[in-house]
């Protein structure tokens, strides 16, 4: 069917984003830009640190791919390693020294593309690693969703094991590089990597009818993943098809509450873990801007069911009473397509909290220490 005189054109709506682009976000609350010079001094208290806000595996013009970090007297606690983290984590002004846990929300590629690197590439040498890291991220998956269209032959990769999890996927990974490491190991007297990284599956209490091919993330209450003298670690399930299981992590320490939801629809899940949380930092698309973009109708469809568009998630904050909503995972993520002041218009919807639009290496302070 052919668009009205009045409907805009997929190169209008892109040119006249990009021009809005170059105007001041006013209505945005921004976050502190990292120093440019000087490392910031480490010092008692926590600071999430956005350190990649884009979606997707492909390259986005202004934003690397989604990773954070919660930096906790000191030590980091990263979500998620995406494409340009690796980079993004030195840039921050954050050594591998301080590196003490990696927790993956579901194993698609954009979310885990440079786990392994950060890891391979400083478990010895300059600046290498100061213990052992430890990598929380989901389990096998069992099966394969039954999701594919009727029809559709698709060849299984690795049918002996077509899902593995992330003990299994750090195993693979040391032992495809296992000539470097062996090399280091005796000309450069770099340690055992294998001392280094300890990968947990996230093992938790499966709730009725959840699965590959059932419910992705049915009713649950939150279940403990791991805790030290700095955090306590707790999750769920969300609503992210057809992966599974797919994970939102909340971080509860002396001075607060963090929230991430992981890829995921509006879930319900997502609203009882961020209950009282001083920070959700939630996913978000502008399903608007992809329609005009020439996706496909059966994209356009997984868009919609595995994701959050802006419009939608402020509801979804103000339900959990957070204080504030960090938006990150933008998509499409590139600063010259959809501007910061619009990504605000349409969170703040339904929300009576702060909004802040996700920047690369910006800084945001978490509460005020307690006791």
């Amino acid at each position: 069917m052919p668009s009205s005189p009045d409907a805009p054109t997929r190169r209008t709506v892109l040119r006249t984003a990009a021009a809005a682009s170059t105007l001041t976000a006013a209505a945005a609350v921004p976050l502190r830009p990292a120093p440019a010079n000087a490392a910031p001094q480490p010092s008692r208290g926590t600071e999430l640190i956005l350190l990649g806000t884009s979606g997707g595996p492909v390259p986005m013009h202004g934003r690397a791919g989604i990773g954070s970090a919660l930096v906790v007297d000191g030590r980091a606690y990263l979500v998620d390693c995406g494409p340009g983290i690796f980079g993004r984590y030195a840039q921050a002004w954050l050594t591998a020294e301080q590196l003490a846990a990696i927790f993956v929300t579901h194993l698609h590629s954009d979310h885990l593309s440079d786990l392994y690197a950060l890891l391979w590439l400083r478990f010895g040498g300059y600046q290498p690693l100061g213990g052992p890291v430890h990598v929380y991220g989901p389990g096998s998956a069992g099966n394969l969703p039954a999701t594919w269209p009727k029809g559709r032959s698709v060849r299984t990769v690795c049918p002996s094991e077509p899902a593995p999890g992330t003990e299994d996927l750090i195993a693979g990974h040391i032992a495809a590089t296992a000539y470097d490491i062996n090399v280091r190991m005796r000309s450069e007297g770099w340690p055992d990597i294998r001392t280094l990284i300890r990968p947990h599956d996230v093992r938790f209490p499966l709730p009725k009818g959840a699965g590959p091919r059932k419910l992705m993330a049915p009713p649950m209450e939150p279940f403990e993943v791991m805790r030290d003298d700095r955090v306590r670690v707790t999750a769920v399930l969300v609503e992210h098809p057809p992966v599974f299981p797919s994970f939102a992590f909340r971080f509860d320490t002396a001075d607060g509450s963090v929230v991430f939801s992981g890829d995921t629809a509006p879930c319900g899940n997502v609203a009882r873990l961020a209950r009282g949380a001083d920070v959700l930092v939630h996913e978000v698309m502008d399903l608007e801007t992809l329609a005009l973009g020439g996706l496909k109708p059966a994209q356009l469809r997984h868009m919609e069911i595995s994701h959050t568009d802006a419009t939608r998630v402020g509801p979804l904050a103000e339900r959990a009473g957070v204080g504030t909503l960090v938006l990150s995972h933008l998509v499409p993520g590139a600063t010259n397509i959809v501007d910061d002041s619009t990504w605000h218009t349409k969170a703040s919807k339904g929300y009576s909290g702060r909004v802040v639009v996700g920047r690369d290496l910006a800084r945001l302070p978490v509460g005020a220490r307690r006791g």
